[in-house]
């Protein structure tokens, strides 16, 4: 699975050391060189694992040059000019050094059936589901097919391009929860993305000096400049019929080759910091989540921190980035999308957000639903996907600010386009890249080392019906139970369609990095004395009525339900028992100015409706996880179903 493995395991003649090999630019330089013949110089000044992950790569993939990413601003102006050169980035002249990618319209999302994790035994991996399907919980491949697919695929496959070395750190540098990692990729867009997504450049390189361990990443698009005998000669290199994205967590190693989509190439994002980290995570007695971090102090300065999973495309920027509408009340950011959480010597949970970026969907982003992130990606930002207007901006479904009068739109896929055509402008999952140190509400400990103590944990999704606004489990067994019933509709972030709803068990269904049922273990296992364990929460804003609108308003208003499991976790607000969980009791959730809110609706629990929920998130963790199923979540699932048949 490593490079060198798969170079000593490939025969084939397009691996032997008679192809040029490029020696390093000089760290601080953005200029490349090569020589014709052996190995590159200037390796041997690198970290010996560093040094050796880059010396098999390069005799495996045959790039023309080596470049070693300083992370500096003069490099990345280099990238984005040569991208710029290459048609691959537009530059928007109406915002500040912001940008516009244009994907091929075969690569604009996660390919969850073609990303896999490689072990020794499918169960390692995926729980073996009883009625003999494919398991729903992610998608196994053994070492040996995984090392002939990536034979197929990486020899010779950056011949006549640039293998840029970017070493990479999740989480700031200093801090102990943090972890480090080097990417190798042939794809400059990558570079100038990962920059902006991690700590990327000679801080990091500095710390792998120390010896420290590394998660290895290789990625190539996989596809050949047209010079060098390529078919593909688009703007946008890709290989979508050999995209491939695999994880070897015994060796904390990815590889990933055909996509130069987001997720799929920017390695440190879902494939690091979830994946792969899950699995870490597991080993040292920590967890690494598809989770927001943010911090809320009511109007007395009480602070507290929360942690909160929904699946991707469900609001979590929204959430993340908040605005309150009640008097007094302040949110603040520590992130957006991913948790790595630790107990401290205290007991107390704390959490650092791995990410320096936020990767956003745009659609539905605006100054009415989200004005702290379109503040935030008003300059220095990397768009994909999304529409172009004719004076330099950038234009999506949902956006509230409708273009200047004779200013023309030009949608995705290059064309013109106009409100009412068929087509969306933007794509579904169009995305942007910004700097997550420009948001006006980051939270002043998001980057400190320690992370921050978190009280509650919340769960969610679009449910609209059935599901209340907010709930509360009874225990931590509970919790740790209705995160692995969590369900929702069927988002554009990955490749399914429609509004089907689907399993989402803690939103981490596409990015586990093990077995499912092990992995509900190791939540289990985090209640222990001395610990201050979070309590744990349900919220559903996508509610609707019987005319189809939502029942609640959502976006500033949510710090009303903040407010309530705020004041639940210090003991201050009612609540009265469900079937489901513990709900507000009538006047514990401030609904004060919300005329159209009937709190009665929102906390309805339909009888029916929930007789078949219980049954089938029974069904599903009884087939899906089967044997792998820790009993006490099975008696909870049990105990859902009795409990709703009393309704």
């Amino acid at each position: 699975m490593s490079p060198a493995r798969i170079l000593r395991w490939y025969q084939a003649p397009v691996c032997r050391l008679a192809a040029p090999i490029c020696r390093l630019a000089a760290p601080g330089s953005s200029r490349w060189v090569h020589r014709e013949a052996g190995l590159p110089e200037g390796v041997g000044a690198l970290p010996g694992g560093v040094r050796e992950f880059v010396e098999s790569s390069a005799r495996l993939c045959q790039p023309r040059d080596v470049h070693l990413c300083t992370g500096s601003v003069r490099e990345r102006d280099d990238i984005v000019e040569l991208l710029e050169s290459r048609g691959q980035l537009q530059r928007l002249s109406k915002y500040h050094n912001c940008w516009l990618a244009r994907t091929d319209p075969r690569d604009v999302a996660r390919v969850e059936n073609r990303t896999v994790v490689v072990t020794e035994t499918q169960r390692e991996t995926v729980p073996i589901p009883t009625d003999g399907s494919p398991s729903q919980l992610g998608n196994w491949m053994s070492p040996r097919d995984f090392e002939r697919e990536m034979g197929l695929r990486f020899p010779g496959c950056m011949k006549g391009r640039t293998m840029y070395v970017l070493p990479f750190s999740m989480g700031p540098v200093s801090s102990p929860l943090s972890r480090l990692g080097v990417q190798l990729t042939d794809s400059p867009y990558v570079v100038a993305s990962m920059r902006i997504m991690t700590r990327m450049g000679s801080e990091a390189l500095e710390a792998l000096n120390g010896g420290a361990d590394f998660v290895r990443c290789l990625h190539s698009v996989g596809s050949p400049l047209p010079s060098q005998g390529g078919a593909d000669s688009s703007l946008w290199p890709c290989n979508p019929e050999k995209t491939l994205i695999g994880h070897v967590p015994d060796r904390r190693e990815i590889l990933s080759f055909g996509s130069g989509y987001g997720g799929n190439s920017l390695l440190g994002k879902k494939c690091f910091a979830l994946r792969i980290a899950s699995r870490i995570a597991r080993d040292e007695g920590w967890l690494a989540e598809h989770m927001l971090i943010l911090g809320v102090t009511n109007p007395a300065g009480v602070k507290k921190y929360v942690a909160a999973a929904f699946p991707s495309a469900c609001g979590k920027t929204n959430l993340a980035m908040l605005r309150p509408s009640l008097p007094g009340w302040k949110v603040e950011c520590v992130g957006d999308d991913i948790a790595w959480m630790r107990f401290d010597d205290e007991g107390r949970l704390r959490a650092i957000n791995p990410e320096s970026g936020f990767f956003g969907v745009a659609p539905g982003t605006s100054h009415a639903t989200n004005p702290n992130a379109m503040e935030t990606i008003s300059r220095n930002t990397i768009f994909t996907n999304v529409g172009l207007t004719s004076e330099g901006g950038v234009y999506w479904e949902g956006m509230d600010q409708k273009p200047p009068p004779g200013v023309t739109i030009t949608s995705w896929k290059g064309k013109p386009w106009t409100p009412g055509d068929q087509e969306p402008c933007a794509h579904p999952n169009s995305r942007f890249c910004t700097p997550a140190s420009q948001c006006p509400t980051m939270d002043p400990e998001w980057e400190s080392p320690l992370g921050v103590p978190i009280d509650a944990i919340i769960f969610g999704g679009r449910r609209p019906e059935g599901v209340p606004l907010v709930y509360e489990a009874f225990n931590w067994n509970h919790g740790v139970f209705v995160g692995a019933a969590m369900r929702s509709e069927a988002t554009a972030a990955a490749e399914h369609k429609g509004k089907v709803i689907m399993h989402d068990p803690f939103a981490m269904r596409p990015f586990l990095g093990y077995n499912f049922g092990r992995y509900l273990e190791h939540w289990l296992s985090m209640e222990r004395p001395g610990r201050v364990l979070p309590r744990i929460f349900h919220v559903n804003w996508f509610r609707r009525g019987e005319d189809g609108a939502f029942l609640w308003p959502g976006f500033g208003q949510n710090c009303r339900v903040l407010d309530w499991i705020c004041r639940r976790v210090d003991g201050r607000a009612e609540a009265r028992e469900t079937p489901v969980g513990l709900v507000p009791t009538e006047g514990s959730l401030d609904v004060d100015g919300l005329p159209g809110v009937r709190p009665q609706a929102l906390f309805s629990l339909p009888r029916d409706f929930w007789q078949r929920e219980a049954a089938q998130v029974h069904q599903y963790l009884t087939v899906q996880v089967n044997r792998d199923l820790p009993p006490s979540i099975l008696r909870e699932a049990e105990d859902l179903q009795r409990r709703v048949a009393q309704l």
